[in-house]
C-alpha cells in the first residue's frame, strides 16, 4: 500500500493581475507542477516520503514565492522569459548550491529567469521574487540613475548587505502572511502597487555595492563537466557505467570528477547519479500504462539489475516500494 496520501487534484490556474495561490505536495513532480506558468523539474536527492508546500502571490509585474520541503531537491528549469529572479533561503540545514555556486543562509541568488538550477538540502525553506525585466529596469534607473547592471544577466550568488538578509526575509514573509489573512487586499490596486514597490526596493537594497563575477568562468567549467557526466550516465539506461569508464568518456580523473560534483551539487558522482536514476525510475513507473512494462523491466532500463537491492534502495529514497508507485500510475502527475 502506498505510504503517501492520494495525489492532489489538478489545481485551477489563477487569473487576474493580482492573486494568491497555495498548494501542498507529496511528490517532487507534484511540487513542480504546483507552480503555474513555469517549466520546472525537481529530483528528490535525500531519502524519505516527500512533503512540500508552495505559496505564490502575484502582484503587477512581480511574483512572490515561499517554498518549503522536507527532502533535499535539485530544481531546474525556467520561471518565465523576460524576467529576473531573486531568492534567499529562510531555513538551511546543509550544503546548497545555485548554478554551481555554494551559498549560505544570507546569500542572495540573482539572475535571469530562463536557466534555474538550485540544489537544496533536506528541510529547507526559500523565499523569492520573479520580477518583470521592464519593471526592474525602470526602478533600477530611478534608484541608481543608470541602466540595469550587466551581471544581472548571469546567475550570481552575492552576500546580502549586513543585517539586510533578515530584513528581506521578514518583510517578504509578513507581506505574504498579510495577504493570506486578508485576500481582499488583492483587490486594492493602489495598495498592491505600493506593497510591490516596497518589497522590490528592499530586495534591491540588500545587494552589495560591489559584485564580482570573475569566478564564474571556473564555475561554468566545473558545471559543464558535471552536466556532461550526468548526460552520459542517464542516457545509457540499458546498464550502469563504471566510474572509470565515465572518467575516460568525460576526459577527467576520478579525483577531478569528484571535486566537480562536490563543488557543483554538494555530493559525490555515485550518490547523485544513483539518486537521479531512482527519480527516473519513479517517473517512468508513474507514467506506465496498464499492461505495459512492469517494475523489473523499468528498473533494468535505468541500470538496476538486482531487484531486491533496487527495491530496498527505492523504498529508502521515496518511502514506498516501487510496486506501490506503479499502483498509483498517472495520479501523481495529474
Amino acid at each position: 500500500m502506498s505510504s503517501h496520501p492520494s495525489a492532489l487534484a489538478p489545481l485551477p490556474l489563477p487569473t487576474g493581475e493580482s492573486w494568491r495561490y497555495a498548494a501542498q505536495s507529496f511528490d517532487v513532480d507534484q511540487h513542480a507542477a504546483a507552480q503555474p506558468e513555469w517549466q520546472l523539474k525537481y529530483d528528490q536527492l535525500s531519502r524519505g516520503p516527500f512533503r512540500g508546500s508552495i505559496e505564490l502571490v502575484q502582484l503587477p509585474g512581480l511574483r512572490l514565492v515561499h517554498e518549503q520541503a522536507n527532502c533535499g531537491t535539485r530544481q531546474r528549469g525556467q520561471i518565465g522569459t523576460g524576467h529576473y529572479g531573486f531568492a534567499m533561503h529562510t531555513e538551511l540545514n546543509g550544503a546548497t548550491f545555485f548554478n554551481g555556486q555554494a551559498l549560505d543562509l544570507d546569500s542572495l541568488m540573482i539572475g535571469r529567469s530562463e536557466d534555474l538550477d538550485i540544489c537544496s538540502p533536506a528541510r529547507f525553506g526559500l523565499v523569492g521574487m520573479v520580477v518583470d525585466a521592464e519593471l526592474l529596469g525602470e526602478l533600477w534607473l530611478q534608484m541608481y540613475q543608470k541602466p540595469l547592471t550587466r551581471w544581472l544577466e548571469l546567475q550570481v550568488v552575492v552576500q546580502a548587505r549586513p543585517a539586510m538578509a533578515d530584513e528581506v526575509r521578514d518583510m517578504h514573509l509578513k507581506a505574504m502572511a498579510a495577504i493570506a489573512a486578508n485576500p481582499a487586499l488583492l483587490d486594492d490596486e493602489a495598495a498592491m502597487l505600493q506593497l510591490r514597490d516596497e518589497i522590490l526596493i528592499t530586495w534591491i537594497e540588500a545587494i552589495p555595492e560591489r559584485v564580482s563575477v570573475d569566478y564564474l568562468g571556473s564555475v561554468a567549467s566545473r558545471k559543464k563537466l558535471v552536466e556532461n557526466a550526468c548526460e552520459l550516465v542517464l542516457s545509457q539506461q540499458d546498464g550502469a557505467m563504471t566510474m572509470l569508464e565515465l572518467c575516460r568518456r568525460v576526459g577527467a580523473s576520478q579525483r577531478k570528477l569528484e571535486y566537480c560534483f562536490q563543488g557543483v551539487l554538494g555530493m559525490s558522482p555515485a550518490k547523485y547519479l544513483r539518486a537521479a536514476r531512482l527519480n527516473g525510475v519513479r517517473r517512468e513507473l508513474k507514467r506506465a500504462s496498464t499492461g505495459g512494462p512492469g517494475v523489473q523491466d523499468i528498473a533494468a532500463r535505468w541500470g538496476f539489475w538486482r531487484q531486491g537491492e533496487f527495491a530496498a534502495d527505492y523504498r529508502r529514497q521515496f518511502g514506498e516500494l516501487p510496486s506501490a508507485t506503479l499502483a498509483t500510475r498517472g495520479l501523481a502527475l495529474a
